[in-house]
């Protein structure tokens, strides 16, 4: 069985091998039926409304922010999770089902950006990824990227990506106004995953920590080293989309349909960079505010 093997391998602190390619392929994008509701969104038609999943509240602040809505934009990718099998008293990743959450997760994203570029979008704000399952497949796991394209009132391009692509961004149309008033933009939404394999306790080692305080070091070195995989393929993500930092990271852990053993450590948050002070926001641009109430 295809296994990473140590990490001093040289694709064990990276991104799997087979990562999904740059250049979409055919089936990544949108199907008909998205063309036939985009045509009739604002960005694609000049008579279109737009939508979207923001509040009241954060679409006044995009628009202060100088952008404005164009449309809900989703990507979607049903995979059959396979399997894999690691040695029952052994910590090691599972390539296998790191790569197929890789992949599905990548489809998705590529779908909702190419939504987002239909629309003429300078970006996509709001970014959800979730996974879902359906009755007929215990199997079979639907990853769903959503978010709302946005472009900038300016129409410069500045705020695009360094790849002259629509950015994402999971941020909230808050925190994006803060991040646009600190002189910097959102890159990318970036992730780094990881499916591991936590080695059982044999029964010897069970015994002798029977009723003691004791560090279970086997477990302990086996999630920090799925953590840090998770965590350094985010960072490495962020690197080739020529970002300067991420903001908002976040570490989930699931186990899925796999078992108790073999659990998924994903790493999310966005990339961001620096703008030129040409298109920052003005200093008399409002300010958010936070209101605390004197109500017992």
């Amino acid at each position: 069985m295809p296994l990473f093997g140590n990490r001093d391998d040289a694709d064990a602190a990276g991104a799997p091998v087979a990562r999904v390619q740059a250049t979409p392929a055919p089936s990544s994008g949108e199907p008909g039926a998205a063309r036939d509701r985009l045509a009739h969104t604002a960005g694609a038609d000049p008579h279109g409304v737009f939508t979207s999943d923001l509040s009241v509240s954060e679409y006044v602040l995009l628009v202060e922010a100088g952008f404005e809505p164009l449309g809900f934009v989703v990507g979607s990718s049903i995979f059959h999770i396979g399997l894999q099998v690691g040695r029952w008293n052994a910590n090691q990743e599972l390539q296998v089902l790191t790569q197929a959450m890789y992949s599905a997760r990548e489809l998705a994203m590529e779908r909702m950006r190419v939504e987002a570029e239909s629309l003429g979008a300078d970006g996509i704000v709001g970014v959800n990824l979730k996974m879902q399952m359906y009755v007929w497949g215990q199997d079979v796991l639907e990853f769903v990227a959503t978010g709302t394209a946005v472009r900038a009132l300016a129409g410069n391009g500045a705020h695009r990506s360094p790849d002259g692509r629509p950015f994402t961004s999971d941020l909230s149309a808050q925190d994006f106004f803060r991040l646009l008033a600190a002189g910097s933009a959102p890159v990318a939404f970036v992730l780094g995953t990881c499916v591991y394999h936590i080695a059982h306790q044999s029964a010897m080692q069970a015994l002798r920590q029977a009723g003691q305080n004791a560090e279970m070091v086997q477990f302990t070195e086996g999630v920090y080293e799925a953590r840090e995989l998770a965590l350094e393929r985010m960072q490495a993500e962020a690197t080739a989309a020529k970002a300067s930092g991420i903001v908002g990271v976040n570490v989930l852990v699931s186990n899925h349909v796999w078992g108790e053993h073999a659990t998924e450590f994903l790493a999310t948050g966005t990339a961001v960079r620096r703008l030129a002070e040409e298109h920052r926001l003005a200093d008399t641009s409002p300010k958010p505010m936070f209101t605390l109430g004197l109500d017992a």
